[in-house]
């Protein structure tokens, strides 16, 4: 039951109308007609299906079974758009999910990130992790050797985002990574981690927002120096970054 409630709820937050057209808004400056997308933690497929409307090619990746089946149902039939039942690591193998039934958005591959959050954070004192499972991991560079390299790929794991670039050694033109008030320490590594492999410039979209918050994009110092000084307060957010040019072909 509690299963069924967490998708239920899930279904009704990011499938409600209008939210569509502000995604397509929201990724039309960084997704043309023909780019390849990876939707790492696709969830429900809300925003694979917005770089779908773009006309993307879309992998959409996410490791929950029963949350995986739903998401082959709302969005696998759509054209250019493959589901694979895996999530996104350092490295390749099998690693083991936490798993919340009543708030799958929340399931999780860290166990510092729920620690952390449970601790610092109070949306998360309700919430609780009664189930794990053994999935299959795959890395970004695994990926690209089979599809290619993609023009954005959104990062949204619960805490595993640092991993999940890990496993990229090369520059993507664009991409975003989720982060949490109490958990900081990890968005800091994934703009450490992008600044090693490219001179990327960085913006921030807060919570379910659909604008940028800063007027102007800025470096990975001045995005670190926002982190450090406690991200203006946000509970959570993205980070989204893109190249000051393109990588070489």
């Amino acid at each position: 039951m509690s299963e069924w409630f967490g998708l239920l709820r899930s279904l009704a937050v990011y499938w409600r109308p209008g939210r569509q057209r502000g995604l397509r808004r929201l990724y039309a400056p960084f997704v043309r007609r023909g780019d390849l997308v990876f939707d790492v933690g696709a969830h429900l497929g809300d925003r694979t299906a917005a770089f779908a409307a773009l006309g993307a090619r879309v992998v959409a990746l996410e490791p929950q079974p029963a949350v995986a089946r739903w998401l082959r149902r709302l969005v696998g039939g759509k054209a250019g758009v493959t589901v694979r039942d895996q999530a996104v690591g350092a490295r390749s193998g099998v690693e083991r999910i936490a798993v919340s039934r009543r708030t799958p958005t929340v399931s999780t591959m860290s166990e510092s990130w729920r620690a952390g959050v449970v601790e610092a954070h109070p949306g998360f004192e309700g919430v609780r992790w009664d189930a794990s499972v053994e999935v299959p991991v795959v890395t970004l560079d695994a990926l690209i050797e089979e599809y290619g390299t993609p023009a954005f790929c959104k990062v949204d794991v619960e805490g595993y985002e640092a991993e999940v670039l890990a496993g990229l050694s090369s520059p993507v033109r664009a991409l975003s990574v989720e982060f949490v008030a109490a958990q900081l320490s990890v968005a800091e590594a994934c703009v450490r981690r992008l600044a090693e492999l490219g001179r990327y410039r960085f913006n921030v979209v807060l919570g379910e927002g659909r604008g940028f918050l800063l007027d102007e994009w800025v470096g990975s110092f001045e995005m670190l120096a926002w982190l450090a000084a406690g991200a203006d307060g946000a509970s959570s957010g993205d980070i989204y970054a893109r190249l000051d040019e393109p990588p070489p072909v």
